[in-house]
């Protein structure tokens, strides 16, 4: 992570501006206050990206019980825990929609015809500022007719998916998501439930 390798870098900086300073008896008061300066600006500066780096810790925390607990449980009573009333969420297929009911909607919907759909893994999870980005493994089993509109089903096969899927998230200042990103390619989607040559 970005983050990190900051950290270690100004640490590192940090410890030799120390260090010189404490080797270096014979230093004039400007140098020496200039030196004091400089170690001043390389704290603030690391104090900054730690909290950063904490920040970025805690929501990717929060992203895992996400995925992990709240969506592969269904426990939808949940989702306001990192969900912004009004959030706005992009679909793969172009579309959006705006507010919490109708994200629980579509997301339940999933559960209909593959009531075992979960994601159980993160492969990737990093973040910056108020911006993570998270690949999940999402799979599940075609067992229960898929709605389809006007009353109308198609037939389960019993076949199974695991696409990958990527999560961008955009948080506020109180740790919850006002607008999320969701990608997965449709067509393998389809073709995994069988729905697509």
């Amino acid at each position: 992570m970005k983050t990190n390798w900051i950290f270690r870098t100004l640490s590192l900086l940090l410890f030799v501006s120390v260090f010189a300073v404490s080797c270096k008896d014979d230093l004039d008061k400007e140098k020496e206050d200039d030196y004091k300066a400089q170690i001043e600006a390389l704290q603030a500066e690391l104090a900054k990206y730690t909290a950063e780096n904490a920040n970025i810790e805690e929501l990717l925390a929060k992203f895992d019980d996400l995925d992990f607990e709240v969506f592969t449980n269904q426990e939808w009573t949940r989702l306001h825990e990192s969900h912004a009333e009004d959030i706005l969420v992009h679909w793969p297929d172009g579309s959006t929609t705006t507010g919490l009911d109708r994200h629980i909607e579509d997301l339940a919907a999933m559960f209909v015809y593959a009531p075992d759909t979960r994601i159980e893994q993160h492969p990737i999870a990093i973040g910056s500022g108020n911006i993570t980005a998270v690949m999940g493994v999402m799979e599940g089993t075609f067992t229960e007719p898929m709605p389809i509109g006007d009353g109308q089903f198609i037939e389960p096969n019993g076949n199974s998916y695991k696409i990958s899927m990527v999560t961008i998230g955009l948080w506020n200042e109180e740790g919850v998501m006002y607008e999320e990103y969701l990608y997965w390619d449709n067509l393998t989607y389809m073709r995994q439930l069988g729905l697509a040559e």
